[in-house]
């Protein structure tokens, strides 16, 4: 009886001293996050103005960066929730033109038309676009005993428009005289629902290979054959469990899967990897083609600068510059005023993602204070 007395004893003194460090590291965990706290650069420097529910939806290439966005926001603004759907640029845009969203995630900037269309939600304004996140589009891959793997623009263009069908063709022998390339099916896979991720893989595929890439680009897919599936997600998990499967999707996704990726052939002295580094690189060559607050920005999807990965999106939180809803108004710009911020574009390199270079992050912090 002494014995089991002194172990159960023993036992609650381990409980406490559990009990009570685990405490201590939620009261750490506390500083980290709480607005109050005085201890943590993420919530210090958040400035909270609005309450409510924020409703957004649109670019799933941006989900990975918006997750830990949302997450690191909620710990400060208690009383704003941030609810994003990451349902496809195009529908994102469309919901946002139907007054259903306080902004919208897109991988392409606004087609004149849907400006025109955002002029009914955005009353005495319109839509303008401001680029949040950077990043490559990797071209992952599935092929058994291949674990580098070089494509150029040409090669990549019939691969997806299906003039390529099998693993061991001589246009990918050529590009890969070492590699012990199988006797085995392309499984070409591509999205299904309208993507800005699409549009800009074949913006890249008609600028670099106009010869071998016929269809013009678009967020709704065109090429020929192939297997389609729903968002970044989709291709991500088809490629994943399909033996000679390839497609095209953010960086974060193929690194989160552990899915190899496409070096490319871009007429640099070296093939490029797809890395954040390198699509930096190419970021920094775009040029502002929208007007005033509008920051719409053009990429050079044929550079052949050393370690300038050429396949490269922007995305575009979509809002009004004036006339956006007085009730959703101040989380808006307090959100998207974080996302902007030093402490905000430091979140994505670890995800995968491009930050945006200083001068473009500057631009889009006095844009968005500009909301009204």
């Amino acid at each position: 009886m002494k014995l089991q007395r002194k172990n159960r004893v023993r036992a609650l003194a381990v409980g406490a001293l559990a009990v009570s460090g685990a405490l201590a590291l939620s009261a750490c965990g506390s500083d980290e996050t709480s607005p109050s706290g005085g201890n943590s650069t993420k919530a210090a420097n958040i400035k909270c103005e609005g309450k409510g529910e924020l409703l957004a939806s649109g670019s799933s290439a941006q989900k990975n960066a918006i997750d830990a966005w949302v997450q690191n926001y909620a710990a400060a603004c208690k009383d704003i929730k941030v609810n994003y759907q990451p349902t496809g640029s195009g529908a994102g845009i469309k919901a946002f033109n139907q007054g259903q969203t306080a902004f919208a995630g897109s991988d392409s900037a606004l087609k004149p038309e849907e400006i025109t269309a955002s002029q009914k939600v955005c009353q005495g304004g319109k839509a303008i676009n401001l680029p949040m996140v950077g990043g490559p589009i990797a071209v992952g891959y599935n092929v058994p005993g291949v674990d580098s793997l070089v494509l150029d623009a040409p090669t990549l263009a019939k691969i997806f428009d299906d003039e390529i069908k099998n693993w061991n063709d001589a246009a990918i022998k050529k590009l890969n005289p070492d590699a012990k390339l199988p006797d085995l099916k392309i499984q070409a896979y591509h999205r299904s629902d309208d993507s800005g991720t699409t549009d800009n893989f074949t913006k890249y595929l008609k600028g670099a290979a106009p010869d071998a890439w016929k269809h013009e680009p678009a967020k709704t897919w065109a090429g020929k054959g192939g297997q389609a599936a729903s968002g970044s997600s989709g291709v991500t998990s088809g490629v994943r469990q399909t033996s000679g499967a390839i497609s095209y999707m953010e960086l974060s996704y193929a690194t989160s899967s552990k899915i190899p990726t496409v070096k490319l052939n871009t007429g640099a002295k070296e093939p490029v990897e797809a890395t954040v580094d390198n699509a930096s690189k190419a970021i920094a060559e775009a040029k502002q083609v929208g007007e005033g607050n509008d920051l719409a920005l053009k990429l050079n999807y044929t550079t052949k600068a050393e370690g300038a990965y050429p396949i490269t999106l922007v995305t575009y939180e979509i809002a009004c510059d004036k006339g956006n809803k007085a009730a959703t108004l101040p989380a808006t710009k307090s959100f998207l005023t974080y996302l902007s911020s030093q402490e905000g574009q430091n979140v994505l390199k670890d995800l995968g993602y491009a930050p945006l270079p200083t001068e473009i992050a500057d631009k889009v912090r006095k844009a968005v204070a500009a909301l009204s």
